[in-house]
């Protein structure tokens, strides 16, 4: 028989036995948690993640928030500068509309990053 009239050939199918992936471990236990319940190298070095991952958070948060306070010299200068005479008013609101709400903004980046960075070392410890 020519190849193009012979039948398709199915796969053969094979029946795999074995524990479940599921039942491999207790429930509830989580190699990432014992890892660092007994202070393994490895659970040493999930740790250490989550610490340099919030640390980076803060320098992130601490950097925006130099970089605004550092700021803020030279923009009371301004208007002197620009021969205005006092800056009182001008001061304030630049304090009251720009200066705080930045900063608020920061520190509610910070707090979500570094919920957001326990939630992911959570997860990990939990096997989610």
């Amino acid at each position: 028989m020519p190849a193009e009239h012979m039948p398709a050939r199915r796969p053969r199918r094979e029946t795999v036995t074995g524990v479940p992936r599921s039942a491999r471990r207790p429930p509830g236990h989580a190699p990432a948690r014992s890892e660092i319940s007994e202070q393994t190298t490895l659970g040493h070095t999930y740790v250490r993640s989550l610490m340099r991952s919030q640390l980076r958070a803060a320098l992130y948060a601490l950097a925006g928030l130099a970089l605004l306070v550092g700021s803020l010299p030279l923009l009371f200068a301004l208007p002197t500068a620009l021969g205005h005479g006092t800056a009182r008013p001008f001061v304030w609101a630049a304090l009251g509309v720009g200066a705080y709400p930045v900063i608020w903004l920061i520190a509610r980046w910070y707090v979500r990053r570094a919920e957001r960075n326990e939630s992911d070392f959570t997860g990990l410890v939990e096997g989610r």
